[in-house]
């Protein structure tokens, strides 16, 4: 490698720290540099890049005293205190002990127990008996070894030492452990040249000034410094919002493109409009506590004649419908749950477009909001998902435009491969499964049902029998896919180098 040029490459705090790389300890290139701990290492971390030096960091556990340790090495250890007091009077009362050592309640009850464990004392009738001779109460106690030992690594410690330790964290503000991180800087062959190098960079301008554009001839005789391109520099992650967002936001862009309005609504919501208006049965299993998340409190029942209405049909059905032939009752369709779906947003919308004129009954709606399901949590399922709803009501639809519209948003999310299976759900008929395929799981993913609603959803809700097609995928599994995550917990854990990391949502 050309030195002249590497030279020519350097920077102003480059230069600075060049001569004192031989130090082993940072804080001293920062002295003699001038330069704060963050330059130096920054320019460090470029020094390595043109292979003048190589930079290892090693972590470290140092044990180190805490403030009560400060004071104890300076006035004495409280068992120290104590036992000089002892082995003066040889025998001494527990209240006169207690008062003339000064120590406090707590450090009285601990000394007493540590001395009398090593056998330094013994007590009777309320009275501490000193054991110890003079001479071996005089030799420092394991305690007291080990705190003028501090600071250390934790590594260099015996494991009688990392007994006693254990045994001083127990006690306040003895010992700490503080975490370390050692730089260790060998400078490179090439280090050395350009260390013993006569070349000078002194005459070279950094950057482009006011100053120098005004100064005429002010750069004559200079040189600008070489920029390396090539090297690595540290990655900036600038602020975005989170990746769910993210692709919710594409999701409404594809569906407002394609001509749909949002629905909106609450996360809580009565069994009404959850399962009732959906012509789900009162004894379905989706409705019990495994399934369901309830609250307790209940929530008044909306219009009396659409409530009736609703009654109605699950008992009796409509024409050319038999119902569920059971007693459908008011206080199950009170009770709130956090809505398990959003097709309860397209129940309140049909049943708001029923207040307008027939021929304005028509439209096409899209939601994108989160539910809530009582299920075991695994790599694939959650207790809250996201869900996209749709629906489009017009009359002289059919299967065909449902699977045209389904096909059309999934194109647009990435998804080529796709297949519709027929399947049974309570409030459409005929129904179908929308499945995409995982290449890695290697397997059909279920993303959720589809279908046109039944008229007995439809003529309770709208007062007319027109088609109604409607779907209501997850909306998880289509972030996985994109952002290749293999596990739908990581959606919602909120780590932050993960946050850093994951690149922006864009498809066109």
């Amino acid at each position: 490698m050309d030195v002249k040029k590497v030279i020519e490459s350097l920077s102003t705090n480059e230069l600075k720290i060049l001569p004192y790389l031989e130090e082993k300890e940072i804080f001293e290139i920062c002295r003699k540099s001038n330069l704060d701990k963050t330059s130096v290492l920054r320019s460090l971390g470029y020094l390595k890049n043109k292979g003048i030096v190589n930079v290892n960091y090693e972590k470290k556990r140092i044990v180190d005293l805490g403030s009560n340790g400060i004071l104890y090495k300076k006035n004495g250890f409280p068992e120290r205190r104590l036992l000089d007091l002892i082995n003066e009077k040889r025998v001494i009362s527990l209240d006169e002990a207690k008062k003339q050592s000064g120590l406090s309640e707590e450090e009285f009850k601990i000394s007493v127990g540590t001395l009398k464990k090593k056998s330094l004392i013994d007590i009777r009738n309320r009275k501490i008996i000193s054991n110890a001779f003079k001479g071996e109460a005089s030799k420092k106690i394991d305690e007291e070894i080990l705190l003028e030992m501090l600071p250390a690594s934790y590594e260099s410690l015996s494991q009688k030492q990392l007994q006693i330790l254990k045994d001083l964290q127990r006690r306040k503000d003895i010992v700490k452990i503080k975490r370390e991180t050692l730089i260790k800087i060998n400078v490179t062959e090439l280090g050395r040249k350009i260390i013993n190098s006569k070349i000078s960079n002194e005459n070279s301008i950094e950057q482009l000034t006011p100053d120098i554009l005004r100064k005429e001839k002010s750069w004559k005789g200079k040189r600008f410094r070489r920029y390396d391109i090539e090297s690595l520099l540290p990655k900036i992650t600038g602020g975005k919002r989170h990746f769910v967002n993210q692709s919710s936001d594409y999701a409404r862009k594809v569906w407002t493109e394609m001509g749909f309005k949002e629905m909106n609504g609450n996360l809580i919501e009565s069994s009404f409009w959850v399962f009732d208006a959906l012509f789900t049965p009162q004894d379905h299993p989706a409705r019990e506590m495994q399934d369901t998340f309830f609250i307790s409190r209940k929530i008044e029942l909306p219009d009396k004649k659409l409530v009736e209405t609703v009654k109605k049909t699950h008992e009796k059905g409509i024409e050319g419908s038999k119902g569920w032939k059971y007693q459908w009752n008011f206080n199950e369709a009170k009770k709130t749950v956090l809505r398990t779906h959003t097709t309860c947003l397209s129940a309140r919308k049909l049943y708001e477009l029923s207040n307008l004129p027939k021929e304005k009954r028509r439209g096409k709606f899209f939601a994108i909001g989160k539910n809530f399901r009582n299920e075991a949590v695994d790599w694939s399922h959650g207790f809250e998902f996201n869900q996209t709803e749709g629906i489009v009501v017009s009359p002289n639809l059919n299967f065909r435009n449902l699977l045209g519209y389904l096909k059309e948003f999934f194109k647009k999310m990435g998804f080529e491969k796709i297949r519709f299976r027929p399947a049974y759900f309570p409030y459409t008929e005929p129904s179908v499964e929308i499945e995409v395929w995982h290449p890695e799981k290697k397997l059909w993913l279920e993303l959720g049902g589809a279908g046109i609603f039944r008229p007995e959803v439809v003529v309770p809700l709208l007062g007319e029998n027109i088609t109604v097609l409607a779907w209501g995928p997850g909306f998880d599994r289509m972030v996985m896919d994109y952002y290749k995550i293999k596990d739908l917990r990581e959606l919602y854990k909120n780590d932050i180098n993960q946050l850093r990391k994951i690149k922006f949502w864009m498809k066109t």
